[in-house]
C-alpha cells in the first residue's frame, strides 16, 4: 500500500505542477499581459509523460485527451493542494468581486476555492465560445467520467447554468487515486447500504438439494458472463447481469446464501435497506436508488434487497398523485434493475405479496423451504459444535425431530443458552437451556411449543 501512495503522490505532484502551469498560462492569454506570448493555444501546455513511472493515477492519466486529463486534476486539487487554486480568488476591479468567468464555490467550513465545471471551462477554452461548447461534452453523465463514476458535478439548483456545478471526484476514486485501495462506502444517508461479510463458508450452508441446484445456475453465470456474452456473441440478445428472487419463511438462509455467493465470487455483497432508501419526498427515492447504482456500477457487487415487497408489492391503481408517485418509483427501479451488468438478488417472505409484472423479470425465483429433519440436525450440530461443553442430556436427534426450526431460529437459541451457561459461570449447555430458548424463539412468533 505504503508503495502505491508514493508511486501516486510523485505522479500527481508533477500532474499539480503541470495545472498551475496551465493556470498562469490562461491567466496571462486571457489577461493580454504578453507573459506568455508564444503560446497561441493552451494545449502547447503539455502534461508530464508518466512512461515507465506506473501508478493508479498515471495509469489512467496517460490515456486520457488534454481537457479531460486537466479536468480530473482539477476535481483532485481541493484535495491534495488546495492552494493550487487560490490565484482564482483574484477580484476584478470594476466590480470588486471575483471574476465571473473563473467560477467556482465557497464551502461551509472549506476555505479554500472549489472548482466548478466553469472553472474547468474557463482553463480549457478561454474566450472560445465554440470550445466552451465542445467541453460542455465532459460534464454530461454518458461521457466516460459520468460512465465509469470517476467524477460529476454537484449542483444545489437544477435551475442554473450547467457549469455552475462543483466539480467533484467520487470517494471511490479518490481513494484509488491515493491509497490505492478499493474503496469501500460506510452506510450513511448519501450510501443507504451496508456491506455483509461472514465467517462462514460454503460446506456452512445447509439448504435443500433443489435451491442448491438453482443457485448453480447463477455460480455459472457470474463465472462464464463474459464467455457467453464476448466469445458467443449473445450480448445483442442477452443483457449483462443476472437477477435473482428469494423467497421463504424468515431465517432460511436467504441474506446468508447471498453473502456467500459473494465470498465464493470474491465480490462485495451489499444490502439495501429499503426503509432508508423509499422516501416520501417526489424525486428523493430515485436520488437515493441512483446513488447506490451509481456507486455499484463497474464493480460488480451483488446488490441485496431484503424484504424487496417493500417497494416492489403488489402496485395499486393510481387513484392520486401519490399512487402515481409510487408507481413511477417502482418503475425507475425496475429500469435500473435490468440495467445493471451485476447480480442483483431480492428476497422476501412471502412470494405473494410481489407484483407479478416484476417476477417475470428475474432469471431465477428460489423457494428457500424451511430445513426438513436431515437439514435441521446438520444446523443443531453445526450451531453448537464450537467450544460449549454439551451435557449428556443434550439430544440433537430428538431435537431435530420435535422442533420445525429455520437455521436462524437454531442461531438464537445458541445465543440464548451461551447467555444461560455465563450466567452460571461455566461453558456447560443443557437440554433444559436449549427447550427454553425454543419456548422463547416460538413466543416470538405467537407461538407455543
Amino acid at each position: 500500500m505504503y508503495d502505491m501512495i508514493n508511486r501516486n503522490g510523485a505522479a500527481l505532484d508533477k500532474e499539480f505542477n503541470w495545472v498551475a502551469e496551465v493556470i498562469r498560462t490562461r491567466m496571462s492569454m486571457h489577461f493580454g499581459n504578453n507573459q506568455h506570448g508564444n503560446i497561441k493555444v493552451i494545449e502547447e501546455v503539455r502534461p508530464p509523460d508518466f512512461t515507465g513511472q506506473p501508478s493508479n493515477y498515471s495509469n489512467l492519466a496517460m490515456t486520457l485527451p488534454f481537457a479531460e486529463r486537466l479536468v480530473l486534476a482539477l476535481s483532485l486539487a481541493p484535495h491534495l493542494r488546495p492552494q493550487l487554486l487560490d490565484i482564482f480568488y483574484t477580484k476584478n476591479p470594476a466590480y470588486e468581486r471575483v471574476y465571473t468567468e473563473f467560477g467556482g464555490l465557497k464551502g461551509k467550513r472549506f476555505t479554500g476555492f472549489l472548482p466548478t465545471a466553469e472553472t474547468a471551462v474557463f482553463l480549457i477554452a478561454g474566450k472560445d465560445i465554440a470550445e466552451r461548447v465542445r467541453a460542455i461534452d465532459i460534464f454530461r453523465p454518458e461521457h466516460f467520467f459520468g460512465r465509469k463514476n470517476i467524477l460529476h458535478l454537484s449542483r444545489s439548483e437544477s435551475s442554473e447554468p450547467l457549469l455552475s456545478g462543483m466539480l467533484q471526484i467520487t470517494d471511490e476514486f479518490l481513494t484509488y487515486f491515493t491509497t490505492g485501495l478499493p474503496f469501500k462506502p460506510d452506510f450513511s444517508s448519501n450510501f443507504p447500504a451496508k456491506l455483509l461479510t461472514t465467517k462462514l463458508d460454503l460446506p456452512d450452508l445447509v439448504l435443500d438439494p433443489h435451491v442448491l441446484s438453482e443457485l448453480s445456475e447463477l455460480w455459472s453465470w457470474v463465472e462464464h458472463q463474459e464467455r457467453i456474452m464476448v466469445d458467443w456473441g449473445l450480448q445483442k440478445h442477452l443483457k449483462r447481469g443476472y437477477r435473482a428472487l428469494f423467497y421463504g419463511p424468515p431465517g432460511t438462509g436467504k441474506s446468508l446464501t447471498a453473502t456467500l455467493i459473494g465470498k465464493r465470487m470474491n465480490l462485495d455483497v451489499y444490502r439495501i435497506d429499503l426503509s432508508q432508501v423509499v422516501s416520501k419526498y417526489i424525486g428523493e427515492t430515485e436520488k437515493n436508488l441512483a446513488s447506490i447504482f451509481d456507486q455499484a456500477e463497474n464493480k460488480g457487487w451483488i446488490l441485496f434487497f431484503d424484504e424487496a415487497d417493500a417497494l416492489f408489492g403488489k402496485r395499486t391503481a393510481t387513484s392520486d398523485s401519490k399512487d402515481r408517485h409510487a408507481n413511477q418509483e417502482v418503475a425507475y427501479l425496475l429500469q435500473r434493475i435490468e440495467d445493471y451488468s451485476g447480480v442483483i438478488v431480492l428476497a422476501t417472505n412471502l412470494k405473494a405479496n410481489m407484483d407479478i409484472a416484476f417476477t417475470r423479470r428475474f432469471q431465477s425465483i428460489i423457494y428457500f423451504p424451511l430445513p426438513n429433519y436431515e437439514q435441521r440436525l446438520v444446523l443443531w450440530r453445526n450451531a453448537f459444535a464450537g467450544g460449549l461443553q454439551l451435557d449428556d442430556d443434550v439430544n440433537f436427534e430428538q431435537l431435530a425431530n420435535d422442533h420445525p426450526l429455520a437455521g436462524g431460529n437454531i442461531i438464537n437459541v445458541l445465543r440464548y443458552c451461551s447467555l444461560s451457561a455465563l450466567r452460571r459461570g461455566g461453558n456447560k449447555i443443557f437440554m433444559e437451556d436449549i427447550l427454553d430458548a425454543i419456548k422463547k424463539e416460538l413466543r416470538k412468533e405467537g407461538k407455543t411449543m
